[in-house]
């Protein structure tokens, strides 16, 4: 007899260099584990986008880091969707050729996936994407025109989509050292941060699925490539992940509207996030509630810890996301993790 699903939320933060997840799509392998060991699993965008590379799964549940926060804390509910229409939404910054790539990324999806996509607006001034690296040495940004972001994700909820695709024009400088070394395997992902300001703000706005796509040059080829890497040096965009990922992402809809079917914060079995990066708003907000903690051992440029958050129960280490696919195997079967190690402790006994 299958058990029933045991709903769990995997998080791997954008831009800290996770050594799982700090590239493009490298942590789908643990995720679709995940998924499979769950039954049913909630991510975002930062684990299952893989630039020209995507894997679907009706199991695996795309959801924003904001709108995913969101969950987590009990504010929103999930509902699962057959499909989406995904408005694009382009950075009228992109010069001509390149936004025309994007286009015929989204007419490829279309015709070849049958994904539902359009209209299709560009923001009325260029967004102007900055940069930036925070004192940790984790990757953020910030965009000088937001408002122009707001308005043209606007017009496309007017005009019926029901989930925004963005592309926007981001700087590069590609013969910097820190590109050189994400290529081969270290440093962060530069553009990680601003990414997530974006589909942020977004999603806050207009309470839509919301996932983003940077435009880039194509780079030259690197025969010291880290294979990493490789998946995000395929072709022209990274847009074609992000349609996928939303064409069947949940609906975002407030806790006082949920319905039967829908997925609530209070179903969850399981939270799993990488060992020093337990900081994040959506695992405080699972640890609240006494959601067990699955802390992986996936090195970053954080240290927030279990000792870091004085947590001393409620947390079960696993030193690999193989490892942490069996814990919710028995998590799931009813099995109390603490049986599957030796020594036993003796039960307590009360004075």
């Amino acid at each position: 007899m299958t058990s029933a699903p045991l709903p769990t939320l995997m998080v791997v933060p954008t831009g800290i260099g996770c050594a799982i997840g700090g590239y493009a799509g490298d942590a789908l392998p643990s995720a679709r584990l995940l998924a499979a060991a769950s039954g049913c699993l909630i991510t975002h965008p930062n684990v299952m986008n893989g630039a020209a590379l995507y894997w679907r799964d009706p199991r695996m549940h795309y959801v924003e880091g904001y709108s995913l926060d969101r969950f987590a804390a009990a504010e929103w509910v999930l509902r699962p969707v057959r499909r989406q229409r995904i408005g694009l939404l382009l950075d009228v910054g992109i010069e001509p050729e390149l936004a025309q790539r994007q286009i015929q990324v989204a007419e490829g999806c279309s015709a070849t996936l049958g994904l539902e996509i359009g209209p299709v607006v560009q923001t009325d001034q260029p967004l102007e994407v900055q940069l930036e690296l925070g004192a940790s040495g984790a990757s953020s940004g910030r965009i000088a025109a937001p408002g122009t972001l707001l308005r043209a994700g606007e017009r496309l909820k007017q005009a019926g989509a029901t989930a925004i695709a963005v592309v926007a024009r981001f700087p590069e400088d590609p013969d910097s050292e820190a590109l050189a070394a994400y290529r081969q395997g270290s440093g962060v992902d530069a553009l990680a941060g601003a990414e997530a300001v974006i589909s942020h703000l977004l999603v806050r706005h207009l309470q839509l699925p919301c996932a983003h796509a940077p435009a880039l040059a194509p780079l030259p080829l690197d025969p010291a490539l880290d294979p990493r890497a490789a998946g995000e040096e395929l072709g022209y965009t990274f847009l074609a992940c992000v349609l996928v990922g939303l064409s069947c992402a949940p609906d975002l809809l407030p806790a006082a509207q949920a319905q039967p079917g829908d997925l609530l914060a209070q179903q969850l079995g399981a939270v799993v996030a990488p060992q020093g990066a337990l900081g994040g708003e959506a695992v405080l907000a699972c640890l609240e509630r006494g959601v067990p903690l699955i802390s992986v051992a996936n090195p970053s440029l954080l240290a927030v810890d279990q000792a870091a958050l004085g947590l001393e129960c409620g947390v079960l280490q696993a030193s690999s996301y193989s490892e942490a696919a069996g814990l919710l195997l028995a998590l799931r079967e009813g099995l109390a993790p603490a049986a599957l190690t030796r020594p036993v402790s003796p039960l307590q006994r009360l004075p």
